[in-house]
């Protein structure tokens, strides 16, 4: 299906006041800046992944909802987008980021609660690059560095857009497609098992929050006290 095709397929679908939010979120960064301001949600009922449409009904995201939500936004107005899922040692958590290019060069939208695996400008010449960008700060409450691999761009215009941007149900078997898409190891295993582990100060910097856990009652917050939740990784 061209990107075009795609696009009004997908905009069929939408209610007037999805229209309206997607218009206006016409940048990769407008669209980074709303999830930003999206509470995390930390799965208090179970695990899920919400459509973009749940997730606009909820208010809450984690990073595989809201990479959903970038990519349709992205589709929406007729821009190539990908996922990538950076896949972590079984003791931590992977995480979900939408890829995205502006003049040939790569960035990512990325939602989660800690300073660290945010946000990357447009600035990488290949999606390896900008993957890259994530193993050293990607690391064990101890300081062990996690990240194991990434996956290849995937690109959901593979998948039918009622499927997945309007759906009620959750969408785990679209998660399992993506964690079955080829992977590609960070580096070698000789390289991987010399890495350095992470100094005290870079830890630190991990337990600022964003949105205050409320498993965690006492966990350090950031800027807006009136904020309830925290997404995974």
């Amino acid at each position: 299906m061209t990107t075009l095709r795609y696009r009004n397929r997908l905009r069929a679908l939408l209610t007037p006041a999805e229209t309206r939010l997607f218009k206006r979120l016409d940048t990769p960064q407008k669209i980074q800046d709303f999830l930003d301001k999206v509470p995390a949600n930390f799965e208090l009922d179970g695990d899920t992944v919400q459509s973009p449409r749940r997730l606009l009904q909820t208010r809450l995201a984690h990073c595989a909802e809201a990479a959903l939500f970038g990519a349709a936004v992205l589709a929406f107005h007729g821009k190539r987008c990908w996922l990538m899922d950076l896949r972590a040692l079984p003791s931590d958590q992977d995480h979900i980021v939408t890829l995205f290019k502006e003049r040939g060069l790569w960035g990512a939208i990325s939602k989660t609660n800690h300073a660290i695996l945010r946000w990357r400008d447009p600035i990488y010449k290949s999606a390896r690059e900008l993957a890259m960008s994530y193993p050293h700060e990607y690391c064990l409450p101890g300081g062990k560095k996690s990240m194991l691999e990434y996956s290849r761009p995937f690109s959901l215009y593979r998948i039918a857009p009622e499927r997945w941007v309007t759906a009620e149900d959750d969408l785990h078997w679209l998660m399992d497609k993506l964690d079955e898409a080829p992977h590609v190891p960070v580096a070698p295993t000789h390289a991987m098992r010399r890495r350095r582990r992470s100094p005290k100060v870079e830890l630190l910097a991990q337990l600022v929050l964003e949105w205050p856990d409320p498993r965690k009652p006492k966990a350090k917050r950031k800027v807006n006290r009136k904020r309830k939740t925290k997404a995974r990784r």
